[in-house]
């Protein structure tokens, strides 16, 4: 890229009184001084409005009306977005520390590339400092993608040219319409990436696709369905290898230098 981007972050919010301001407090202390934040909200009533109005002019674009769900939202801000590159984080996730989005900023500078994403970890819903899962993605290999490997969603940062090109999130998908954009822009369309091999992204427990049992197994239908809407045969056992890939989360932890 060659020139100091300008990074759109993109929050989803719905009903989030009791987490948002720890998700905008980690956008607003950003080392990084490009940096449009959107947040779209789902028209809640639980005062998570009046939180976000409350940072004023800090919020570059705020809109609150009803919506078709999280990925609809998602492309709401997407298409608001003016910035090179976009990045979407929930009103229940925060960033790692103060120098993620440079971080990211840094390698979209010296490396012509396309996206770059990073680690993740899950934290107890109260105690953010409490670790429950630790996602190390590791580099990027298309042929893992057909055992059920993916990326973390929350630190995956994309050109908006790619998002132009290729298209916005479906929301045919009620689950799994991350997954499916991986593959459509990975798997499929071989857009170029580079992994950053640092923490990036606490998650709450407790994500949509996580929120129950019959949610998990929603989402892990519409993983199967994401491959034949991207003209592909659908792996062997990809239901069964794509949760089993994660087993791993629950037993690493971290390095101090992580």
């Amino acid at each position: 890229m060659n020139k100091k981007p300008n990074i759109s972050i993109v929050t989803i919010s719905y009903n989030s009184s009791k987490t948002i301001r720890d998700t905008i407090d980690s956008v607003l202390c950003q080392d990084y001084d490009n940096i449009e934040y959107i947040i779209v909200d789902g028209k809640s009533t639980d005062g998570t409005i009046e939180i976000v109005k409350s940072y004023g002019d800090k919020i570059s674009y705020f809109i609150s009306e009803e919506d078709d769900g999280l990925y609809d939202a998602m492309n709401k801000g997407i298409r608001a977005a003016t910035g090179d590159v976009v990045g979407i984080i929930n009103s229940d996730d925060l960033y790692y520390t103060n120098h993620v989005v440079s971080d990211f900023a840094e390698v979209f500078i010296f490396n012509d590339v396309d996206s770059v994403y990073g680690d993740l970890l899950y934290v107890d819903t109260v105690d953010t400092d409490s670790i429950r899962r630790y996602w190390k993605s590791g580099n990027f290999n298309i042929k893992k993608m057909r055992k059920g490997w993916t990326i973390p969603h929350p630190t995956f940062f994309v050109k908006k040219e790619i998002y132009n090109k290729f298209g916005l999130y479906s929301i045919r998908l009620k689950n799994a319409s991350d997954y499916e954009m991986a593959l459509r822009l990975l798997y499929k369309n071989k857009i170029s990436v580079i992994y950053l091999p640092k923490i990036m992204v606490k998650m709450r427990i407790g994500g949509i696709s996580n929120y129950s049992i019959w949610n998990r197994l929603r989402a892990n239908n519409e993983d199967y369905i994401s491959w034949k809407m991207n003209g592909f045969n659908p792996p062997m056992f990809i239901r069964l290898r794509k949760p089993l890939s994660k087993l791993g989360q629950f037993f690493k932890r971290p390095k101090k230098d992580d």
